[in-house]
């Protein structure tokens, strides 16, 4: 068990959340098949999550900005918004296809492997925390007033699926970033 989301998907390279609304900021959206077929194929190599919301408020905006992707379950315009068990058992159902699917197939496609472990949840929070500490830094991001900037690099990096390495690459010039400002205030 545990107490936050942010924890629940610390280990997660493929996060998805659940939402019957469009948001001001777009987030990248997937159909209820589309959310199956990456579910079953990434879910074979690394962990996934799929984020469901509360019956009475689903995910709020903080909460699937947290997510790589957003699914939006077709549904009547009148009745939008479908109850947990319902949203469950869709995509529970989809999820289920896709795996009959893949199993059904014996050669895969040569741009399903990559050379890196996708970055978990965590490993991606951790550089969040740290892109924006350098940027407030470098006087480019002001907490105090922050418009939209956090919320659009997450949909950046997010929509991108940066893998171990890349991170790891972004954190080092982070890290010499930080470097050479303590340099420059000696």
């Amino acid at each position: 068990m545990v107490s936050d989301l942010k924890q629940a998907i610390a280990g997660c390279s493929l996060v998805i959340g659940t939402s019957a609304r469009s948001r001001s900021i777009p987030w990248p959206m997937l159909t209820p098949e589309q959310s199956a077929e990456k579910v079953v194929t990434e879910g074979q190599q690394a962990e996934v999550a799929l984020v469901f919301g509360r019956e009475d408020a689903g995910l709020n905006n903080e909460e699937l900005q947290q997510c790589h992707f957003h699914v939006q379950i077709p549904a009547d315009d009148e009745y939008s918004s479908l109850n947990l068990a319902a949203a469950v058992m869709v995509l529970s159902y989809e999820i289920r296809k896709a795996a009959l699917k893949l199993a059904d197939q014996s050669d895969r496609k040569e741009d399903e492997y990559w050379d890196q472990a996708k970055a978990t949840g965590g490993q991606v929070e951790h550089f969040y925390d740290h892109l924006e500490r350098v940027m407030v830094a470098i006087n480019f991001h002001d907490p105090g007033n922050p418009r939209q900037l956090m919320q659009r690099m997450r949909r950046l990096f997010g929509r991108i699926r940066i893998d171990v390495m890349e991170l790891n690459i972004l954190r080092g010039i982070l890290t010499n970033i930080e470097l050479n400002i303590r340099k420059d205030t000696d």
